[in-house]
């Protein structure tokens, strides 16, 4: 924090705010369809090779729509934030073994492993409802 621009530290915390709460929308928005919709999420990660797809379905769309949550409310950050990240490791790591490149392909997701590597490493801030 001593090599912040002195005026801008003041909005420090704000932009943690606003970083996890895009970032918990992010995955609650896609994590939510997949709750709703166990059956097309199980369908979904067996074509995709995550046999069971209705273990690993039912995993992601609760860790993306609760995890997302909780990086929203700032409850357990660290943790939501880890296990998000590695959410997206995953989805990294297939896209590229599908051959997928950077730019079209993967970028979104090493954004998003980004960002949650920051949360877990900063937590959520004086703006959370809990803090570990």
């Amino acid at each position: 924090m001593d090599n912040m621009i002195p005026l801008l530290a003041i909005f420090s915390e704000w932009a943690l705010l606003i970083l996890r709460v895009v970032f918990g929308l992010i995955f609650v928005a896609h994590g939510w369809p997949k709750l709703r919709n166990l059956k097309g999420a199980s369908e979904n990660f067996n074509m995709m090779g995550f046999k069971p797809g209705a273990l690993w379905g039912t995993i992601v769309a609760i860790v993306e729509t609760f995890g997302g949550l909780a990086i929203i409310l700032g409850i357990a950050t660290e943790i939501a934030a880890i296990l998000l990240a590695f959410d997206m490791v995953v989805a990294t790591i297939w896209k590229i073994s599908r051959g997928q490149k950077l730019v079209g392909g993967f970028e979104f997701e090493i954004l998003l492993i980004t960002v949650g590597l920051a949360l877990a490493t900063l937590g959520g801030g004086v703006y959370s409802l809990y803090v570990l």
